[in-house]
């Protein structure tokens, strides 16, 4: 496989542009393949290094790496033995057929494919992509069918999940779930949990800390202990 080249760096952590092509295509949720529901956790949007690649929501995404590892060990989702002895990149994941299983959870984002202008550099998605009346019935078609799987919460990881979620419960409004709030597990949102910008914290006590807060939204949406 040929390098990659640099790029700028996405608010999921994972790198764009100089050399590899973002697919963009729908990146739809992960399920379990029977079984129930308990909780929906939401992201911003699928990473061109990451799920853009891999298909399956955060897997390959650099921050995605965070949250699956809180999330294996909660028993939430395994993953393919092979994984482990793999760089963290939805591409070879993709190549090797590797894909996670989710139990009792369904990951998904708030806008559902990489964004991208030019099929190569990454942006976040707009304000009129996330609020736009397909995406916003995609969301809640997907809260819909969950609930008759036994949903109990939604978690949210950062700002753009939680305002997009906000217009989807007002479109659709489901009183009787839980919600709960995190920030994103990128390098920005891991800092923003320290006034002073971190200064003097190590990242990695910060995904430490943040694995262990995932966790505990999670269980307080529903998921079982």
């Amino acid at each position: 496989m040929m390098p990659r080249a640099q790029g700028t760096t996405s608010d999921d952590g994972s790198k764009s542009g100089g050399g590899a092509r973002i697919l963009g295509r729908p990146v739809p949720p992960l399920v379990p393949a029977r079984g129930p529901v308990y909780v929906m956790l939401v992201g911003e949007a699928p990473g061109p290094r990451g799920a853009d690649k891999s298909g399956v929501p955060f897997f390959g995404d650099a921050a995605g790496q965070h949250l699956y590892a809180a999330l294996r060990r909660m028993g939430a989702v395994t993953v393919p033995p092979a994984v482990d002895d793999l760089p963290w990149d939805g591409e070879i994941f993709a190549d090797g057929d590797l894909k996670p299983t989710a139990l009792g959870i369904a990951l998904g984002n708030a806008y559902d494919r990489c964004p991208t202008d030019d099929g190569m550099a990454f942006r976040a998605p707009s304000r009129r992509e996330l609020a736009s009346a397909e995406n916003i019935e995609r969301i809640a078609a997907d809260i819909a069918r969950f609930s008759v799987r036994g949903l109990r919460g939604i978690v949210t990881m950062g700002r753009v999940a939680s305002t997009t979620l906000d217009l989807v419960l007002k479109y659709a409004p489901a009183p009787t779930l839980a919600r709960r709030a995190v920030v994103h597990p990128s390098a920005r949102g891991l800092l923003s949990m320290l006034p002073n910008r971190g200064a003097g914290t190590k990242l990695s006590e910060l995904q430490v800390q943040w694995k262990a807060m995932c966790t505990e939204a999670l269980h307080d949406a529903g998921y079982p202990k």
